[in-house]
């Protein structure tokens, strides 16, 4: 489902005395199937433009286009049930989402909730305990005696059990370690790539962005200021700069390696092996010289 915003605008409290404005004639677009990192520092508006998805906010101002759905000011909330089962949510500690009194029961409630049978939403309990990595033995415990890290992933499972078309990850792997973090990103990355999913990443972490998204689109205070591929963004440092955005380790690193060796060293590396590959061959080049 390819996805546009076209002038959006939003404001929190429309109409008393807190009003504040969050969202400022955003305009962009997602093709249908991509993987799209949305970055900006906090407060600027990524987190609020997500929940206009699937209708847990609708704009103040202009329109957001979710396949052939548009959402307005004055949307109506039955008109929004069908983008809602196409679009699944993973919010930062999605395991505080839990509650139901096994693992099964809480990963059957959104397919369920949306009319699936009993024994179909079971079985995609027990596809994605499995897909997930977890125990098969966790169906019937309480989501509440699991680790923080499996927690998690039950919780994840119950955004993919009503199989949406597009996945918006907001933040998810906050408070997780580094190998737990990499762990969950290559899930998604795996999902995204299998289901070809329509994959929205919002994220502090220019890493995570470089390496998995196909393109990025940039949040500044309310405003979209700057979208491409990962090499064009990275390649804005100044711009980037300006909106209180750092560079990717890799790159970042790149770049002092270019002045070390006073000229460019290939194309931008957005990963670790992609770097070793153009630092080796630049030795390379100076040791034939």
């Amino acid at each position: 489902m390819d996805i546009s915003f076209q002038q959006v605008g939003y404001s929190y409290a429309v109409g008393t005395p807190f009003e504040k404005r969050a969202l400022y004639d955003v305009n962009g677009s997602i093709a249908s199937g991509s993987y799209t990192a949305i970055i900006g520092h906090t407060g600027s508006g990524k987190s609020t433009l997500l929940l206009h998805l699937n209708g847990l906010l609708k704009p103040t101002d202009g329109v957001v286009r979710v396949g052939d759905v548009n959402i307005t000011s004055h949307t109506k909330s039955k008109e929004l049930k069908t983008i809602r089962k196409q679009v699944g949510i993973v919010f930062q500690f999605p395991e505080h989402q839990l509650f139901e009194e096994t693992v099964e029961k809480d990963i059957m409630f959104g397919p369920m909730n949306f009319g699936v049978p009993a024994e179909e939403a079971r079985t995609r309990a027990h596809e994605l305990i499995k897909l997930l990595g977890l125990p098969e033995d966790v169906a019937k415990k309480s989501p509440f005696d699991l680790s923080g890290g499996q927690m998690r992933r039950v919780a994840i499972a119950g955004v993919l059990a009503f199989q949406p078309s597009i996945l918006i990850l907001d933040e998810p792997t906050a408070g997780l370690d580094p190998r737990g973090r990499k762990e969950i990103m290559e899930l998604f990355y795996t999902l995204h790539k299998e289901q070809n999913l329509t994959t929205i990443l919002v994220t502090h972490s220019m890493e995570d962005a470089a390496q998995y998204a196909d393109n990025i689109l940039v949040m500044h205070e309310g405003r979209s200021v700057l979208s491409g591929t990962p090499e064009e963004v990275f390649s804005n440092a100044d711009k980037l700069s300006e909106y209180r955005l750092g560079l990717p380790r890799t790159v970042a690193f790149q770049r002092d390696i270019e002045k070390l060796f006073g000229k460019s060293i290939g194309r931008l590396a957005l990963t670790e092996d992609q770097l070793a590959i153009a630092v080796s061959q630049a030795l390379k080049e100076e040791g034939e010289r």
